[in-house]
């Protein structure tokens, strides 16, 4: 039984198709899943990212995924899950998860939109706030696994901002 009634009000219907025009609209590959579904692809500083758009009609929510082309071995999931905790407390938007079955890292965020629509400028913001997320936190992710670095130091020695130019 449902706490709450959450009907959804979404007007304009799910908020895919204008999901598809700002993703078609950077020129990058995209595949529509479904109606309420679709998979995206962006070329990054650091990385492929997967990413993953969805709409619930049962909750009027919209759900986003950004996955990172990093395997994290099982050997060093506990230093990433201690990394994890300590980047998503450097986060205003979204958190950052370890994806169980592909063991890949990604950022997640939900935009709960009962009684409103989507705005373009709302799908800009999202991206721009977290794919800027994951290229700021990515190398962090190397340190740990790669480095062999603990993870406070990961996340110091990623998060210097240079100054100047080279």
């Amino acid at each position: 039984m449902a706490i709450l009634n959450l009907q959804s009000n979404y007007e304009q219907g799910p908020p895919m198709d204008l999901v598809e025009q700002v993703i078609r609209d950077h020129g990058w590959k995209f595949k529509r899943v479904h109606d309420d579904e679709m998979a995206a692809e962006y070329h990054g500083k650091w990385c492929d990212y997967s990413l993953h758009f969805a709409w619930s009609n049962e909750v009027s929510a919209f759900h986003f995924t950004c996955a990172f082309d990093v395997r994290i071995p099982k050997e060093k999931r506990d230093s990433v899950y201690q990394l994890l905790a300590l980047v998503n407390d450097r986060l205003w938007l979204g958190h950052f998860i370890l994806w169980q079955d592909e063991g890949l890292p990604m950022y997640r965020h939900s935009l709960p939109l009962r009684g409103t629509s989507m705005s373009s400028e709302q799908i800009e913001d999202l991206l721009d706030i977290s794919l800027a997320e994951c290229e700021r936190f990515y190398p962090t992710f190397q340190y740990v696994v790669w480095g062999g670095k603990p993870p406070e130091e990961a996340l110091n020695a990623a998060i210097i901002d240079p100054v100047g130019e080279a």
